[in-house]
């Protein structure tokens, strides 16, 4: 199953939800590739540290998609291994910046979805971080993908967004890929002793909008998890916020 973790709003936790899911999924024995199409580079960190020696990545990947080469490399040469059995990933680089233009100009909307068919007897999950934009590296995230997870931080804002969002996805789907399904709303930084979160949500259920269970809480653990460079179920697998995020993977389609 292909996932991409999706919201044109930053700041809502994409990258903290893709890199512990993978790690679960990992942790539990699936072959998982993380794919990082944002510039910032989060996910990467998260999971690989500050290592400078991970090859080009999907920069390198996209960038060979420009040029004309006798023996092009293969999907899986832009993959790096975690620390962690059975997790890789595809890293981000700033280069992904300088060559968004090109990419969108030359049409290779595709190339994503066509190395994930060629990784597919690779890895049983791959997870897309993507950036907080609707651009050419979201857009072929969510061609390559099945299912869409969109973070939702309870408030105002990301609840207006949200319906736009939701119809950019529709249109990508009827355009686009017939496959991609709304995988479900992930509540994060869910405080349940506030009014507000709590009022928020239950708009969402009532609208009878896909939101997922279990609400994910705050925690300052997690920022030690990110500052370490290492995903709770690793760092700290009895922790609450760790638990909210097992019963969340297994509860995806």
């Amino acid at each position: 199953m292909r996932y991409v973790v999706f919201n044109q709003k930053g700041g809502v936790g994409k990258s903290t939800i893709t890199c512990n899911l993978a790690a679960i999924s990992a942790q539990q024995g699936l072959r998982t590739l993380v794919v990082d199409l944002d510039v910032q580079g989060n996910s990467t960190r998260y999971l690989l540290g500050e290592r400078e020696d991970a090859n080009e990545g999907v920069a390198g990947f996209f960038d060979q998609s420009l040029k004309f080469t006798m023996r092009p490399k293969g999907a899986a040469e832009f993959v790096v291994e975690s620390p962690w059995d059975d997790l890789h990933v595809m890293p981000s680089s700033p280069l992904l910046d300088e060559l968004h233009g090109k990419l969108e100009s030359r049409h290779k909307i595709y190339k994503l979805r066509e190395a994930f068919d060629e990784l597919d007897g690779s890895y049983d999950r791959i997870y897309v971080d993507t950036p907080p934009a609707l651009n050419f590296y979201t857009r072929s995230a969510l061609i390559a993908c099945e299912r869409c997870l969109i973070p939702f931080d309870c408030d105002d804002f990301s609840r207006r967004a949200l319906y736009t969002l939701l119809e950019n996805v529709q249109e990508i789907q009827a355009d686009h890929n017939k496959a991609l399904k709304v995988g479900g709303i992930v509540v994060n930084q869910f405080q349940p002793r506030a009014n507000l979160p709590q009022r928020l949500v239950q708009e969402l259920v009532d609208e009878g909008l896909p939101v997922l269970q279990p609400y994910l809480g705050s925690s300052v653990r997690i920022k030690e998890s990110h500052e370490q460079s290492w995903p709770m179920i690793f760092m700290d697998p009895r922790h609450k916020l760790t638990q909210e995020f097992v019963a969340l993977h297994d509860a995806l389609a």
